[in-house]
């Protein structure tokens, strides 16, 4: 801690108020990030804090690294996170409830166990006078880069940039082919789809297990508490909603099985409602036969 307050006395004041400015917008950015309850805020807050931190890189002489921490992190990623979010529709409405129990004091443990590890890193830093340091950059901090990358690390870097290209041909060659027929509308597709027997209307949401396919009956969240979302908010201003109890879930069965059992019969019935259309074909039949 003694280099530490050395290398205080000997920072200038521009330097230091530098510092305590762009920190304290760093701390604050970081602290958003994990207190929003909305995605895209939390990852708003973690461009600006990554921002900041390509300044700090750029005050230090650090042009290229600083460069690089705008356009490849701020830049791609924290864009390509929110395009993520945008389309898949993260909102602070989804249950934050706990499914998975003990992770919150894990995760606390490990990241106190990682910030214990990083207070002692810094607190046994040593600021003197580094080695060759000012050879090493004396070039310029993209030449001095590109030199460790081209020389010490340069199986490393091939290897890297390898896999990088494996992984995109991969990607290509996984997500496309060659078509050798015509491709089916969707009209075909759904004819096809009722005469197998499949699912015919749409899959529930992610997330969402759905326990009928009717309008008014919520689906159920991954905690089991059932999701407001799910329904629309007509049929719930309207109290037109089947709650999902035990006894709703009885009557959704037998409903079931007589939709099946109607559904089953095949073309020996006549179309009508299940639950007259066969007494009605069975008159109609002794009517004929008198």
């Amino acid at each position: 801690m003694t280099g530490l307050a050395a290398a205080a006395s000997m920072t200038s004041t521009g330097e230091a108020v530098q510092f305590w400015i762009l920190g304290s917008v760093a701390v604050i950015g970081a602290l958003c990030t994990i207190l929003m309850k909305r995605a895209v805020h939390s990852a708003l807050s973690l461009a600006g804090t990554m921002i900041v931190l390509a300044v700090f890189y750029l005050a230090n002489g650090a042009y290229f690294l600083g460069v690089v921490q705008i356009v490849v992190y701020t830049g791609a990623i924290m864009m390509l996170f929110l395009f993520v979010v945008m389309l898949v529709g993260v909102t602070a409405a989804d249950s934050l409830k706990e499914t998975l129990k003990g992770q919150r004091w894990l995760a606390a443990g490990v990241g106190l166990g990682f910030g214990i590890l990083l207070i002692a890193g810094i607190g046994n830093a040593s600021l003197q006078e580094f080695n060759g340091l000012g050879e090493a950059n004396a070039g310029g901090n993209v030449q001095g880069l590109a030199a460790l990358i081209f020389t010490k690390y340069v199986f490393a870097f091939e290897a890297t940039g390898a896999l990088l290209i494996t992984a995109a041909v991969g990607a290509m060659v996984l997500t496309h082919r060659e078509r050798t027929e015509r491709a089916r509308t969707q009209r075909e597709q759904s004819e096809a789809r009722i005469r197998e027997g499949k699912q015919v209307p749409p899959l529930p949401a992610p997330g969402v297990y759905a326990r009928h396919n009717a309008v008014d009956i919520p689906g159920l969240l991954p905690d089991g508490t059932v999701s407001e979302l799910s329904v629309n908010p007509t049929l719930r201003e309207r109290g037109q909603i089947r709650d999902v109890s035990g006894a709703s879930l009885a009557e959704l069965k037998a409903l079931e099985r007589r939709s099946e059992d109607w559904l089953g019969r095949g073309s020996e019935d006549e179309p009508g409602p299940p639950s007259s259309g066969g007494a009605a074909s069975k008159e109609h039949k002794e009517g004929a036969k008198k």
